[in-house]
């Protein structure tokens, strides 16, 4: 039995979800929240194993009460629901610790599945925000390489070409110490622990061949 907890300031949108999964044998709703506050409080209380979480609630918001829900019930998964398909919404909770995101417009079907699956410890889109959450992963994930200054780029293609410091001392005119330094902040930057995982970072992002 999946014991859950409807978190909406909608009283006539949690009554519409309650109707939805109390169809289900395998579905129990054992209490519901009209705002974040009082979220995270019945959370505490009544440990549920998925709670479906508004965005947007008076008091406390969805993604702050998905902070505190985290801690105030661990095995509770939290379902986060929503009218908006905007990206920094699903970021933010996602980051939060909740397992899921629906838009409100989803089908009865989409409910039931989104419930299921963050029972089972799954993660759950709905196919709207999908191209959403990637084009924004595209975005913010950086290019490793532009963690590097340019002179710590010309220093990690010399090490990966087979120098050592002194070489790539003499053809920079920079002292032994310094390389060493950079060479110090490039492992360092691209949490790299070895000459060998440097030379192989190097070939993979097209510094040599």
């Amino acid at each position: 039995m999946i014991n859950v907890l409807l978190a909406d300031d909608h009283i006539m949108v949690r009554k519409g979800f309650r109707l939805i999964l109390e169809t289900q044998p395998d579905i129990r709703i054992v209490g519901e929240a009209s705002n974040g506050r009082e979220a995270v409080e019945l959370a505490e209380s009544l440990q549920p194993d998925v709670i479906v979480v508004d965005v947007a609630m008076p008091e406390l918001n969805g993604i702050e009460a998905t902070r505190r829900i985290i801690t105030a019930a661990p095995r509770a998964r939290v379902l986060a629901l929503s009218m908006h398909k905007d990206s920094v919404y699903v970021r933010e909770i996602l980051r939060a610790g909740a397992r899921g995101y629906l838009l409100k417009d989803a089908v009865d079907s989409d409910l039931l599945n989104a419930v299921r699956s963050v029972a089972r410890g799954e993660g759950y889109l709905s196919s709207a925000v999908s191209d959403a959450v990637l084009s924004d992963y595209r975005k913010h994930v950086r290019d490793p390489l532009d963690l590097l200054s340019s002179r710590e780029r010309e220093v990690l293609q010399m090490i990966a070409e087979g120098k050592t410091n002194k070489d790539i001392a003499n053809s920079l005119n920079l002292s032994v110490y310094t390389v060493d330094a950079h060479r110090g902040k490039i492992m360092e930057k691209l949490n790299l622990h070895s000459t060998g995982e440097l030379v192989r970072f190097a070939v993979r992002n097209g510094l040599i061949e």
